[in-house]
Formats: C-alpha cells, structure tokens, sequence
C-alpha cells in the first residue's frame, strides 16, 4: 500500500536497546499479529462478540503507542533513548484506545451521551493523532485538521452557505471519539483491515524471493532488447509495485539494481532515475492490487474491489505502454544497448524459482476475481500461501526469526497509514457533524454549472497542491469526502470521479517540486531530483491526460455499449504510441519540430473518445477518423524514409548485477 515495504519511515527510526526495545519490538509484531486474529474472526468463532469499533480501538492504541516510542520528533529528536515526555503519549496512546477495547460495548445504547470521561479521552485522542501526524508526515494534514475543528467550534462566524451552529468542545470530542463517522470510522476500518493484510503479504512475498524472481524474471525477458535495463525496470517495477504499493519502497528495491544498469546501458542519469520512479509510481495504479486508496473506493461506492480493478485496468495498462513506448524510442535515438545474451540469466532457471511470486499472486487473484472472497480474506490466502512456499522452497531461510521479522516490518510500515487515516477521520467527522460537506458540495457544484472542465481542473490542482506534503491515500481520504460528492452531482460517474481523485493524489510521488519517489531515484542515481521530477512528468504523461479523458467519457473504464468502449480503447493505444513519438521525437529515426507536433495533433484526435450516439457523435468519429489519417500519412512517410538499421554492442552484467 502507500506506506508499505520497506517504508521510507523505517530510516528515521530509533535505535533502542534494553527493556524499552522489547516493548517496542512487541508491540509493532502485535499490531498485525492481532489484526490477523481478530480478521479472521476466531473470537466469534469461539463465541466471544467483539464490535468492529473494539478491534480499531484496540489497532489505534498499539499504533499510537509505538509510533511515539519508534519515531523520534524531527531530525533532532532523542534516537538512542525515549524520552519521559514520549513515553507520557505513548502511554496515554495506549489508554485512549484500550478504553474503547474494553468499554465499547457498554457505550453501544448511548453513543450520543456526553460523559466527562468520554470528553477527556475524545480530547486526548484528537491531540494525540496530531501530534503523531506531525512527527510522521509534517504540519500539512495537522493545519487541515487544525482548521476544520476551528470550522466546528465557531460556524456561526462564518458566511453565506457555510454559516453553522457551532459545537462545543463537549460534543465534538465525544462525537468524533464514538461516533461511526468519526475517528473509528471507515478509513481506520480499512487501514486496520485490507491495507494491514497487504503490507503483510509484500512483507512475506518479499521475504520468500518474490523481489528477486521478478528482477531476475524482467532481466532474463527484456535484458537482450535495446534499451533493456529500462525496459527491465518497467517490468520489474510495475509487477513489483501492483503487490507492494507504495512508490518509494518500489524504487528502494527495484533501483538499487536498475538505476545503475540503465546508467551503464547509455541513460542519462536523470532520465535512469526517473524511469525507475515514474515505472514505482504507477504499481499504485496497477491492478490487481493496487494502493491502498484503490480499497477505500470500493468501500465508499460500496463496490466489489474486483470491479475497481477492472475498471482501472486500461489506464493502468496505457500508462505504462506510453512509458515502455519512451524509453525504447530514447534507446533507439541515442543508440542504447541491450544486455549480452549470453549474461542473462535462462529464463527456464528463473521460472524454477517463481513459486514464491506466482503461487502466492495466483492465489490472490483467484480468490479476488473468481471465487469472491473479501479483499483482505483474499490477502490471508495469500499470505497462508507464501509462506507454504517458503517452507518448501529449498534455499529460502523462514525460521521463526524471519517470521518475527515480518511481522515487526509489518507493524512498522503500518504506523504512518494508521495515523493518517486516523487524522483523516477527525476531518470526516468534523465534516458530518456541520454539514459542512453539503456547503462545499454546493459552492462547488456552481463552479461546475459554468465549466465541468473547469471543476475537474480545479480538482486536479487541489489535489497537487495536497500531494505536496501528504501521501496518496491521506490526499485521496480527503478529496473524496470534500470533492468527489460534487464531482458525481456535476454528472460524473461515481468510480470515474473517485478514480481522478487517485490519480492526482497518486502522481504527487513524482510531480515537482516535493516527489518523493523521484527524490529516493535520484539519491540512487546521484542526480539533481528536479531534474528527475520533471524527466518523470514526461514519461508519465498519460497519468495527467486519462484521467480528464474517462471523466468526461468512462469508456476507458470499460463502461458502456461496446462499440463505443472497442473503438476508444483501441485509439487510445495508438494515440499513446504517437504520443511517445512526439515527446521523445524519435520513430525510425530523429523526428523535426513540425512532424513531432503532427504526431501530437494525432494523438490528440485519437484520444478522444467515440460515442456512437447523439449531438457530438459525428464529431468524435470525425476527429478520430483526421488522427487516423495523420498518422497513417506520418507513419508511413517515416517507414519510408527510415534508415540502414545499424546493430549496437550490447551490454554484459554479471551475476551480481554489475554491468560491464
């Protein structure tokens, strides 16, 4: 998911040693120990009732605790010991939530009462996820959060349509502490549910050879092709990233071996760089897993996941193809090598060791697509199923150290979305308890009476803007109870409405000036990062353009009468092709200013999608018809005027990945 694997969390971590590391240590390996005994609900099993609210209390006070004594504050905060005032929260974190454990059950008939202690532990709590925020990902959430409780206590300040009663500190605390639409809501839900099992199965997959067969997998498909260390990390990163989710851990485990074989192969380093971001990024886009906002948009359109993924997969696929398309036409300019067929590894040999990627994936997607089972149901098989080839595989280590190892990875990878989603549901909660979502939905949908562009535009901003500071699925949370209601009122399609909302979220990882994933690239690559976000914002182009195109038309979504979702998706991989031949301006050989612009205005005619019935049918199929023809025109002229194809030395890499 968005904070998985390998999260960039785990290097600012502290260095603990004696009694206090061994608290801490237990309590990350409880955190999905307990979360895979109550999800596989062995305590109804033996007749003991625990209410969804209970577990997440229970999630939220093991999260809280060890955050406050795993991260320290800052650059400058304590790494070798926890101080008394860390300890103090981390206590208090605990409290907060095993009080919702313990007593929820007896609060069920009462849940709108308000206590003194309810108060207190309501008002703990809030100030507890924000501080946590804070350490974990910076003011930005903390300041949204900040003024939406300030909206809470002083709406009647406020004019026009965003005028309110105002509430006390009493019900606020209370609300947000009990109520369903408040912190133990529907994103704690999913966090301490789907995206726990998740990172726990890339956490497993990872430890059972999945990375490895994959690199090794790409290496021995793509290596021999010009270009193919790039092409390679294409396949290795998007494979990769569909399981793990997350950007940054995709280019940690991906780049260290890629980024250097491109370099080698001819890449510039920031282009290197940026083809292994760019290539990370896109895994949260890519089904069947995808990140872990894909989950929380099958619970808020109350949606099988399945048909999220299906409906996300043709984006997913022409992001990708326009990437592959760019880094082949990169290599043919500039004359780039692939990798000596003789120092490639067989692929007959890397298939002998697939089991620990393939059985596992097999598995899931089995349990996802063909026998429905709940998402996280479906990750259990899983992770039940890795860990069977594990066992058996010969050569793989999965010794009880191993496993404890897994586990506290897991438990670690899953403090940042804990608090985020814990953060995001006070901003929910604030948001039901005012009304203040219906002032928004309004003042946005006459925004939208002038220009749906317009609104779709602004959405797109909002959500870059976000993205800055916050991950995907924290961006995602919020826009999609801020935005998305005015988005399906303006006349879009639920899942195209919330599928834009990811989208945008999504490419903050790699959109200047704050990209996480280009930055982790670009330390790899030893490259200016700028230079990198914005090498990634061309190669992922098609990630800033699909998204406007199945808003308006959800025929990429695989939504409608087939012969408007054939003809679309067929022009829209040629018009990504052409795409790619225009921005990189190469085909069979170097392409003009005016002949790359062509092959633009030809994709631009071909991305738009068909519609085989009403006032602008003729018109869709006449400005696919003149890309066609354009094309067709250009295309053949640079087939014709091609020259002698010249061979290129390839590249040699040794076992261990170094390119000579």
């Amino acid at each position: 998911m968005d904070e998985v694997l390998l999260s960039e969390e785990t290097t600012r971590t502290r260095d603990l040693t004696g009694p206090i590391a061994h608290i801490n240590r237990a309590l990350l390996i409880l955190i999905p120990v307990l979360g895979v005994f109550f999800l596989l609900d062995v305590p109804q099993r033996v007749g003991w009732l625990i209410f969804g609210e209970q577990y997440m209390g229970l999630f939220l006070a093991l999260t809280l605790c060890a955050t406050f004594l795993t991260v320290p504050e800052g650059a400058s905060g304590h790494r070798d010991r926890v101080p008394w005032y860390d300890l103090l929260a981390a206590t208090a974190g605990l409290v907060v939530g095993l009080y919702i454990f313990v007593n929820y059950p007896s609060f069920v008939n009462s849940l709108g009462e308000i206590h003194p202690d309810r108060v207190i532990m309501g008002s703990i709590t809030v100030v507890l996820l924000c501080e946590a925020c804070r350490w974990l990902t910076g003011w930005s959430l903390v300041i949204i959060a900040a003024i939406f409780l300030v909206y809470a206590f002083f709406a009647y300040l406020f004019p026009g349509p965003f005028y309110g009663r105002g509430w006390s500190l009493n019900r606020i605390a209370t609300y947000l502490y009990l109520d369903r639409n408040g912190i133990f809501g529907q994103s704690l839900e999913v966090a301490s549910g789907i995206v726990l099992v998740f990172i726990l199965f890339g956490n497993v997959l990872y430890a059972v050879g999945g990375a490895a067969f994959l690199t090794d997998f790409s290496l021995s498909l793509m290596g021999r092709f010009r270009g193919g260390p790039a092409k390679m990390a294409i396949v290795s990163s998007s494979l990769f990233g569909t399981i793990s989710g997350s950007a940054v851990a995709n280019v940690v485990v991906d780049g260290t071996m890629t980024i250097p074989m491109m370099k080698k192969s001819g890449y510039p380093p920031a282009i290197a760089a940026a083809v292994e971001a760019t290539a990370s990024c896109g895994g949260q886009i890519m089904p069947p897993v995808m990140g872990a906002a894909a989950f929380l948009i099958a619970e808020y359109l109350q949606m099988p996941y399945s048909e999220v993924a299906l409906r996300a997969l043709v984006p997913a696929v022409l992001f990708y193809v326009a990437l592959f398309v760019q880094v082949d036409l990169l290599a043919g300019r500039n004359g780039l090598r692939g990798v000596a067929q003789d120092e490639l590894p067989k692929l007959g040999n890397v298939m002998r060791g697939s089991p620990g990627f393939l059985v596992p994936l097999i598995v899931l997607i089995t349990f996802l697509f063909f026998i429905p089972k709940r998402p996280e149901v479906a990750g259990l098989l899983a992770v039940a199923a890795s860990f069977v080839v594990g066992f058996l595989t010969p050569g793989i280590k999965l010794g009880w150290r191993e496993i404890i190892n897994i586990f506290a990875d897991t438990g670690r990878g899953l403090l940042d979305i804990a608090i985020i989603t814990g953060l995001a549901g006070i901003i929910i909660g604030v948001l039901a308890l005012t009304s203040l979502d219906f002032s928004l939905t309004f003042t946005l949908l006459n925004v939208a009476q002038s220009s749906i562009v317009l609104l779709l535009v602004l959405t797109a901003l909002v959500n870059m803007v976000l993205g800055l500071s916050l991950p995907t699925t924290a961006v995602y949370i919020l826009l999609a109870v801020l935005i998305g209601p005015a988005l399906t009122k303006a006349g879009i399609i639920p899942i195209s409405a919330h599928l834009f909302i990811f989208y945008f979220g999504m490419l903050s990882t790699i959109t200047p000036p704050v990209c996480l994933a280009a930055y982790t690239a670009a330390s790899l690559a030893k490259t200016d990062p700028m230079k990198t976000g914005w090498e990634c914002m061309r190669l992922g182009v098609l990630a800033y353009i699909v998204p406007f195109i199945f808003a308006l038309s959800p025929s990429l979504l695989l939504i409608g009468p087939w012969e408007s979702v054939a003809p679309t998706v067929t022009t829209a991989l040629i018009a990504t092709f052409l795409l790619g031949v225009g921005l990189v301006g190469y085909l069979f050989r170097p392409i003009g200013a005016f002949r790359r612009a062509l092959f633009i205005v030809a994709a631009a005619g071909l991305f738009i999608p068909v519609v085989p019935s009403g006032p602008f049918a003729m018109l869709t199929w006449a400005t696919n018809g003149i890309g066609l023809v354009i094309a067709f025109v250009i295309v053949g002229s640079e087939w014709l005027a091609r020259p002698a194809r010249q061979k290129s030395r390839p590249v040699s890499v040794t076992s261990e990945g170094k390119v000579t």
